[in-house]
């Protein structure tokens, strides 16, 4: 991490990307979620390493839990590579293989969850595995949510202190931003909330 990491102001959103492999069901879910329940200190976008075509159960699963996705669209990764982001999440681990390096995302993070897209049965079946996958990632995104807003808080109000700060007081407060970032990668699903809808 590095003494740009530290930079932010508190009147702008928190910019997150969310990379799955086909942009199709993971990371759209999550785009969407984020957008829901964080409001407008997120600015939330979503990408696929090799995209295609957004699966009907990703729509139909966030759309009976109440959740906008309109204009949603499948987009690859190379769209976003000279963007800046606060947070790169990969979700699923073929991505997090393939996911080319984000010179301009400060924190990178990697939550893996099942991919809904390949789950075989019936069509209720396969979507309760979109259900099961969308409580999952809502709830990882309530424990991602107050953190991220804390240490955006925290680097906002510090900015300009740290602008006359000795390079070890910034080593220091760099140290403090991996540490959140291993909380939030460290941050388990409970078994118990899979499957229950967003409020």
């Amino acid at each position: 991490m590095t003494s740009r990491e530290l930079e932010g102001t508190a009147d702008r959103p928190i910019r997150v990307l969310f990379v799955c492999t086909g942009n199709s069901a993971r990371s759209q879910i999550a785009e969407a979620l984020l957008r829901h329940l964080g409001g407008p200190a997120f600015e939330p976008f979503s990408a696929g390493t090799e995209p295609k075509d957004i699966h009907p159960l990703t729509l139909r699963v966030l759309e009976e839990a109440g959740i906008d996705a309109t204009g949603a669209r499948s987009k690859p990764v190379t769209e976003f590579l000279d963007a800046s982001f606060d947070y790169v999440v990969t979700v699923c681990d073929r991505a997090r293989e393939s996911c080319p390096v984000f010179t301009g995302a400060d924190v990178s993070l990697h939550w893996g969850f099942d991919d809904p897209a390949a789950a075989t049965g019936t069509e209720d079946e396969r979507r309760a595995v979109f259900e099961r996958v969308l409580g999952e990632i809502t709830r990882r995104l309530r424990t991602f949510i107050p953190l991220a807003l804390r240490e955006h808080g925290r680097v906002a109000g510090r900015a300009a202190e740290l602008d006359h700060a000795t390079a070890g007081e910034r080593d220091r407060a760099a140290a403090e931003l991996d540490r959140t970032a291993a909380e939030l990668d460290r941050t388990a699903v409970p078994a118990a909330d899979r499957g229950r809808p967003p409020d």
